[in-house]
């Protein structure tokens, strides 16, 4: 028997809740936030850029070794273009957490952070949402345009709780990224 609590489901069965938390990715297309996930959940990299569609919907199971709770996490992958701002609303209900992610060699990237994906977040989420900044492929240091002190500076300025650099092709902090998300909207 499962009980239904806001984010929270008992399973009669176990010792101990298993949790179910919705985090959703927010960037321009093109930034990396499909290959982010695909390299989290599956491991691998697919360098052909194949736009979302509306939302992808993905999860992992995983187990937070500091408490050893199992965490069923469901991440919405969001479609960058415009023509899926006006369903985007829809997407922030029952969101405890986001990623909103820049591509560190688009400066015009970090700047639609601000302009559209901070307001939308601002606008469509519920009160004190938790989320990072994510400068996603870090791997191109000869192309990269925005360095981590411009990056950082930014995320002081929109209250990020942190600037991760990532890069989903190497597979560079990206397993930091998701886990510290977890952490911080489980309040560890």
């Amino acid at each position: 028997m499962l009980i239904y609590q806001s984010s929270l489901v008992i399973n009669k069965s176990m010792k101990e809740p298993q949790i179910i938390l919705k985090v959703s990715l927010l960037g321009d297309p093109g930034v990396g936030k499909t290959s982010l996930v695909n390299r989290y959940i599956d491991k691998i990299f697919e360098k052909d850029y194949r736009p979302t569609l509306g939302v992808n919907i993905m999860t992992k199971d995983i187990e937070m070794k500091s408490s050893g709770r199992k965490v069923r996490l469901v991440i919405w992958d969001i479609a960058g273009q415009e023509k899926y701002d006006f369903t985007r609303k829809m997407f922030f209900q029952g969101c405890k957490g986001v990623f909103l992610i820049y591509d560190v060699t688009r400066p015009n990237s970090l700047t639609n952070i601000k302009k559209k994906w901070l307001k939308d977040l601002t606008q469509y989420s519920q009160d004190n949402m938790k989320f990072i900044l994510i400068g996603n492929k870090n791997d191109l240091q000869d192309q990269k345009q925005i360095h981590r002190e411009e990056g950082q500076k930014f995320a002081d300025s929109i209250n990020a709780i942190e600037l991760i650099e990532t890069s989903a092709k190497e597979g560079d902090n990206v397993n930091h990224a998701f886990k510290s998300l977890v952490s911080i909207i489980l309040g560890k």
